[in-house]
């Protein structure tokens, strides 16, 4: 029988194993793998159940093997090996700038048996790196293989602290990125400046989707911004907003201002404007009538003089 697990090795990569039972392996201890045609070490994160995908694309022997637990033998090695990495790192960034590839490394690892270099990098677009694999190969006398990965997962890897004061959530337990944008922001009443939204990756908040959904349930039936509505006061305009609460901010044409919970109001759908007492419309019409016939007065008269612009006649 087998149990299978989420492996993290040093470089902050995680891949799913399997095991067996019979090692009695559990979260926190540290294993070797065998995956492909090199044996890796790394610390098992938790215990997961195995889903193969559809299409048998992901089955259970295509999976890494953990061979083992770490020994002090295994320990020692991979010291060995992460003390040859910031060489290899020299390399590597030698060569890039050698060939002036527009991509920023991120670190470098080495397998525990010395057979593989794992070098994890970021760019803004794909990156033709053949021939840098190639320089790298020689230099260093081992397989290399470049890997690319998102800003978020930089983030992830770097680890750091939030503005909410919890370390990153990339760091912590996300390991997939839903889809985000500034709407999401937008219907939460946040603040739109960049350093509000925008996390220490440079790109929108990962928390934005975890409320999403909860916001856009306590915007129904809610006024929005700018919207004109009937309050125990008289007729207003909405200018702020809590959600949360349920309450809104009304200001009146005096400049006034009051706060009233949403089911105290009615929402005026498609009005502008407070409309005045009395016939508006005929006070509009005057309006229109005094400027029609101001500009009338600033028109200068017609003038057949020689001054007047010269048309053409057909004879």
């Amino acid at each position: 029988m087998e149990q299978f697990f989420i492996v993290k090795i040093a470089n902050g990569a995680r891949l799913e194993v399997r095991a067996d039972v019979d090692l009695g392996l559990n979260p926190g201890k540290t294993c070797v793998f065998h995956r492909d045609f090199f044996d890796d070490l790394g610390m098992i994160c938790h215990q997961i159940e195995h889903k193969e995908e559809d299409g048998g694309n992901t089955s259970t022997a295509e999976l890494p093997q953990i061979l083992r637990e770490a020994t002090p033998d295994d320990l020692e090695g991979a010291e060995a090996n992460a003390d040859r990495e910031p060489a290899a790192m020299r390399t590597a960034k030698e060569w890039v700038a050698n060939l002036a590839l527009p991509m920023k490394l991120i670190n470098a690892h080495y397998s525990l048996d010395g057979k593989l270099l794992t070098i994890q990098f970021s760019a803004d677009g794909r990156v033709d790196f053949r021939e840098l694999v190639k320089e790298l190969s020689r230099a260093l006398a081992t397989r290399i293989e470049l890997r690319q990965i998102g800003v978020r997962d930089e983030a992830g890897i770097y680890g750091g602290i939030a503005v909410c004061g919890q370390e990153l959530c990339c760091c912590r337990f996300l390991r997939e990125f839903s889809s985000i944008n500034v709407k999401m922001a937008k219907e939460q009443d946040l603040s739109l400046t960049p350093a509000t939204i925008s996390g220490v990756c440079g790109r929108l908040k990962c928390c934005l989707k975890y409320e999403h959904a909860g916001y856009q349930k306590l915007e129904k039936g809610m006024p929005r911004k700018g919207e004109y509505c009937d309050t125990p006061s008289g007729r207003g305009k909405v200018t702020d907003r809590n959600l949360l609460t349920g309450r809104i901010t009304v200001s009146f044409e005096g400049g006034s201002t009051a706060h009233f919970s949403a089911d105290e109001v009615t929402i005026l759908r498609g009005e502008k404007r407070p409309q005045p007492s009395g016939n508006s419309n005929n006070g509009g019409a005057r309006k229109n009538g005094d400027r029609r016939e101001k500009r009338n007065k600033e028109r200068p008269a017609a003038d057949n003089s020689g001054d007047a612009p010269a048309t053409d006649h057909a004879d």
